[in-house]
């Protein structure tokens, strides 16, 4: 571990981009601003270690979990092949049959 003394508004560059100015000492607290680009997280230590142990957490699935996602699955694809079926039945071509019968509806006068 490097171990720097500074004084209040005094700057610590780490790289070329970042850097660590001591803004305020009170007593046993200081106060440190920390200017970095927007692709460098900068946490508290004791959010960076609950931030990883959420992502821990979320990146296992239990058994169970995986059997209801597994059953949900199945259900959702009988759906849609059901649904298909359906519309495949609503959707039949028409077929174009020449018949005996003639409507009287679709008669047109000519005047």
């Amino acid at each position: 571990m490097l171990v720097l003394s500074r004084q209040r508004d005094e700057t610590i560059m780490i790289g070329d981009t970042i850097e660590i100015t001591v803004v305020d000492v009170r007593g046993d607290k200081v106060r440190l601003g920390i200017t970095a680009p927007t692709s460098v997280a900068v946490h508290r230590k004791e959010v960076y270690e609950a931030i990883q142990r959420e992502n821990r957490n979320a990146s296992t699935i239990a058994s169970e979990d995986v059997r209801t996602l597994s059953s949900g699955a199945r259900s959702i694809a009988s759906a849609k092949a059901a649904n298909r079926a359906r519309t495949a039945e609503l959707v039949r071509p028409i077929r174009d049959e020449p018949t005996d019968r003639t409507d009287a509806r679709d008669a047109r006068s000519i005047g």
